[in-house]
Parts: structure tokens; C-alpha cells; sequence
């Protein structure tokens, strides 16, 4: 960053997802430690995404998660929850770099942000323009893909959650119209799902 400021990059996972929790992370790289490959987590495989989570973690000046769970989410609205999240991890991230807000700046996917006590730059598709947001993409879409295949698929493996991490596929519309929705589904994402699982249950009493 410009006058010698720390850039924490910050992006997040899970957001457009039926189930489960909204993922965010924040990274500071350190521009002489970057590892190869990094770029938009949406474009990497799995396996890419996972050497490339090992070699950030153990190659960033600091690093965190922050998460948001499903019934934070009905609670408060997905872009709520999306921001906690993000404050989390940033708040965490700080802690571990151990640099003040005025010497750090945050570099943020998208063009909405609910503010922080450091100063932000919102950047569209930022997750292809920095390395550092892209950083943080894989970090929270790896730890996101991690729990909803491993922990919540075997606690709940009736929708399938190993293979579409809880987004609205076929696979994952057509469990919820024979299962209903589980502890960890969005309530306030599945209106129209719910409805017409409710009129098939009528039916076939």
C-alpha cells in the first residue's frame, strides 16, 4: 500500500447459499512471501485452493476467519451477517499484525461495506484485481467448502451438503422438498422452496 500501509484484503464465502454459515476472511500478505497461483477462488480447483490455503497460512504476515450461522443470518439479513463476519476476521486479523488503524487499510470485495474504524476501499471484483483479496477468497472458501463437506454432511446426510456446500442446486432443492429444511438451512432464503413442500405434504395427507 501507498505510504507504508499494511493492506488487509478481506472477501467472503456462502453468501448466495441456502445452508449453512457466511464465511469471511482477512489476510495481510507479505509482498516478498506471496505464493504462486493465487488468484479469484472461483476459478481454482478444489485442489488448488487447498495447497494454496496451506502455503497463505503458513506465508502471511497474518490471517483470520470470521463466520456467521445460518440462524444469524434469518436473524439479521445475509449483507448483516456478511459484515460480522468480515469485522470478525478483520478485527482478528489486526490483533495478530499488531499494527494500529492508522497504518493499516482494507482492501474489500464488492462494492458495499459496513464501515470499520480502518479506513476501506471497496473494489468490484476484487478477488481478480488483488492478490491480497484473492488470498482471503480461498482462505473463506476453503474453510466454508471444509465444514459444509466434512462436519455438517455427516450431521445432516440426507441434502448432500459434500456436494454442493449447501447452494441451490437440483440435488439440494430436490432433498429439501422430500426432507424439509434442517437446523442449518436459511429460513429466510427457502420461501418459496418451504411453500411447496408445504403443498405436497397437503396433498399427499
Amino acid at each position: 500500500m501507498d505510504r507504508g500501509l499494511w493492506a488487509i484484503g478481506v472477501d467472503e464465502a456462502g453468501r448466495g447459499a441456502l445452508a449453512g454459515p457466511v464465511v469471511a476472511a482477512a489476510v495481510v500478505l507479505h509482498p516478498d512471501r506471496i505464493p504462486a497461483g493465487i488468484d479469484d477462488s472461483k476459478k481454482l480447483r478444489p485442489e488448488q485452493r487447498d495447497r494454496l490455503t496451506s502455503e497463505i497460512c503458513r506465508c502471511a504476515v497474518a490471517w483470520s476467519i470470521g463466520w456467521r450461522s445460518a440462524a444469524v443470518i434469518d436473524q439479521i439479513n445475509i449483507l448483516q451477517a456478511t459484515f460480522e463476519a468480515m469485522h470478525e476476521a478483520i478485527d482478528e486479523c489486526q490483533t495478530k499484525l499488531g499494527r494500529p488503524h492508522d497504518v493499516c487499510h482494507l482492501l474489500v470485495d464488492g462494492n458495499r461495506f459496513r464501515g470499520h474504524a480502518i479506513d476501506h476501499t471497496t473494489i468490484i471484483g476484487g478477488d481478480a484485481k488483488s492478490q491480497t483479496i484473492a488470498a482471503a477468497s480461498i482462505l473463506a472458501k476453503t474453510a466454508r467448502d471444509t465444514f459444509m463437506s466434512g462436519e455438517l454432511d455427516k450431521m445432516y446426510p440426507a441434502y448432500g451438503f459434500a456436494h454442493h456446500k449447501g447452494y441451490g442446486t437440483l440435488l439440494h432443492r430436490q432433498a429439501l422438498q422430500v426432507h424439509g429444511p434442517c437446523v442449518e438451512h436459511r429460513r429466510s432464503f427457502l420461501g418459496r422452496i418451504l411453500a411447496q413442500h408445504t403443498d405436497d405434504s397437503r396433498t399427499a395427507d
